[in-house]
Formats: structure tokens, C-alpha cells, sequence
């Protein structure tokens, strides 16, 4: 029980981590156009972040308990594979890259998996559905971002200039509340998730019944040859995830705003609202789908849509060049670096 507790509170630190880290994805249009000042976007992001909490089903956290089987891991799996997406989360934004938390948690689930099973223990078609996503996810924020710029563009082309920008930033609080959502629905989510694949692997390996565990871990589950399908959680679960991803969220992530907000293309209102209102629309798509992908991804493709609507070189290609990147190498550095963290710890459990 003790180490099932302490991969409850690791991974309740990596959603908290997750919020500061991400939380750039949900304000950093909104505090670049200067329409909220850093500490009102903040709290503007944490409270629809939460909010998120009793708008979607359980899809995203049901893929990512499925990617690794459970009937033949440990907790200690779970446990270097959440080390590894901490300390990947906490490198990437002390130098200021938005990757992602998402598959960073994914590849160290992974990785600590395969450290201790081998290949065969991990889900094929989850992890390359994820690495899929990797891609399309941006592809789909840049066309949905091109296409809702263009539309506004001509629907406003004959509107006063003043009172459009008056308007749009405006929209602007309601675009960025509506991204945070879709923030809070996928991110908090794979906390959820990975919480959930530790109860069913605490239950198999110690007691072999969901019935003889504590009332406070006793999720609904099904299992069909280790893969993990959620039925329900107890409400402290998706509580303490929606929770501690707000509060993460109101500590910020200042380094990541002045990449996602100025060093990409320069975002205005108007192009704030579009790329917001993009990026939520993916982040609501890919959640329907039960698909794990990553905010900062599909915001920073919506940014890269909306700024290629002024011309191609108002979007600087080297710095989108260096954040693919990293989001390449997230997965296998974090799997490598959770394997690492298995096999030293090993020698101090066996």
C-alpha cells in the first residue's frame, strides 16, 4: 500500500508539474496581446481548467492506462515512468521548449515497461496511434488555424479596424477559456489514467479482487488480456487531477509563454482568438476520439496556421524547426531515461 500511495502522490506531482508546464499552451496568446495581465490569465486558465472536470467521459484516461499490460508490470514500473516524465517536464521548461507532457508520460509508461517485460509488454496500436498524433495533431491546429483566420478575415475585411480589435479581444477571454478546457479535459486526464493503471496493478499483484482493496481504490474496471478498459473512479481521483492541474496552472510557466506568445510569429487578437479557437476545436476532436495529444503541439500548429495567413515568412521556421525537434525526441528520451531509472532502482527492491 505504501508504494501504491507514493505512485498516487508522484503522479498527482506530475499533474501539477503539467499545469505550470503547460499552462503556457492555455495563456500565452492571451497574455502576448497583453488582453489579461500574467496573474489574471492564470487564474482565467486554472478555473475552466477544472471546469473540465464535468464536461468530458474518461477516453483519454482510458488510452493511456491501456498503453502498457497490466498483468505484467509492477508499481515500480509506474513509478520510474512518472520520475522520468517529471524530470523531462521540469528540463524542458527550465529551457523555455513547450514539448509535451503528454508523451513525455507516455514514454516513460513505456519505457519502464519494456525495461522490465520486454517489447511484447507494451500496446502497439495505443503507442503508435499516440506517435501518429505527434503529427497530426499540429497538422490539424495549422489548417483549422488557417482556415478560421481566413474566415474571420473575410467576414471583418470591411468592419472599422478599432472596433474589430475592440471585439476580438473580447473574444479573446472566451476563445482562451474554451482552449483551457479542452487543456483540462486531455491533460488532466492522463493523470487520471496512469492513477487508475496503479490501482489495477496494485489490485492484481497484491490482493487478485477489487473487492478486498480499500473503498478509497476501488475503481470500476474491466480487464480483457491486460488491457484496461475504465468504467468509473472514485470522485477524488478526477478531483485531485483536475485540482492540482489548476493550481500547477496558477504557478505558471513564464519561459514557455515568451516561445508559445512571441517567439513563433507575432500573435494579435485577432490572431490569438483564431488560434485558440483552433486549438480548442483539435483538442475537443481528439478527446471525443480518446486520443492522448499533446496542447502545446496543437496550439503551437494553430499559431503557425494563423501567422502563415499574413505570408510564410512571418512564421520563424527555425525556432518551429527546433520545438519538432523536441517533440521527436520526447518519447524515446523519456523511455530511455525511465528504463535507466528501473534498472538502478531494481537493485534496491530485489
Amino acid at each position: 500500500m505504501t508504494l501504491l500511495v507514493a505512485v498516487i502522490l508522484m503522479a498527482l506531482v506530475f499533474s501539477l508539474i503539467n499545469g505550470f508546464h503547460d499552462s503556457a499552451s492555455s495563456i500565452a496568446t492571451v497574455v502576448s496581446t497583453k488582453v489579461l495581465t500574467p496573474l489574471q490569465a492564470v487564474i482565467w486558465a486554472a478555473f475552466f481548467n477544472f471546469l473540465a472536470y464535468w464536461i468530458f467521459d474518461l477516453n483519454v484516461a482510458d488510452a493511456v492506462a491501456k498503453v502498457a499490460n497490466t498483468m505484467q508490470i509492477n508499481l515500480w514500473v509506474i513509478f520510474c515512468g512518472l520520475m522520468a516524465a517529471i524530470c523531462w517536464n521540469l528540463l524542458t521548461w527550465w529551457f523555455g521548449i513547450p514539448s509535451s507532457s503528454s508523451h513525455t508520460l507516455i514514454g516513460g509508461f513505456a519505457g519502464a515497461a519494456i525495461a522490465h517485460a520486454g517489447f511484447g509488454v507494451v500496446n502497439i496500436p495505443v503507442i503508435v496511434k499516440i506517435i501518429l498524433f505527434i503529427f497530426l495533431a499540429p497538422i490539424i491546429g495549422i489548417i483549422m488555424g488557417m482556415v478560421i483566420a481566413l474566415a474571420i478575415i473575410q467576414i471583418c475585411k470591411k468592419s472599422n479596424p478599432y472596433k474589430s480589435d475592440r471585439w476580438f479581444r473580447r473574444l479573446q477571454l472566451v476563445s482562451s477559456a474554451a482552449f483551457s478546457i479542452g487543456h483540462g479535459g486531455n491533460d488532466a486526464q492522463k493523470t487520471m489514467g496512469i492513477i487508475a493503471a496503479a490501482v489495477v496493478v496494485y489490485v492484481i499483484n497484491i490482493h487478485g479482487n477489487i473487492t478486498d482493496v480499500p473503498h478509497w481504490v476501488n475503481i470500476g474496471y474491466v480487464l480483457d488480456q491486460g488491457k484496461i478498459h475504465i468504467q468509473h473512479l472514485p470522485p477524488w481521483i478526477p478531483f485531485a487531477s483536475y485540482l492540482t492541474m489548476g493550481l500547477g496552472t496558477m504557478l505558471g510557466g513564464w519561459r514557455i509563454v515568451k516561445t508559445m506568445g512571441t517567439r513563433i510569429t507575432k500573435v494579435t487578437s485577432f490572431e490569438g482568438v483564431s488560434a485558440e479557437t483552433a486549438g480548442a476545436f483539435t483538442l475537443f476532436f481528439t478527446e471525443a476520439l480518446g486520443v492522448p495529444v499533446s496542447t502545446t503541439h496543437t496550439l503551437t500548429g494553430a499559431i503557425m496556421g494563423v501567422g502563415a495567413t499574413k505570408r510564410l515568412s512571418a512564421v520563424r521556421w527555425g525556432v518551429t524547426i527546433n520545438l519538432l525537434w523536441a517533440w521527436i525526441l520526447t518519447i524515446p528520451v523519456s523511455a530511455l531515461l525511465a528504463a535507466f531509472f528501473y534498472w538502478v532502482l531494481q537493485f534496491f527492491w530485489k
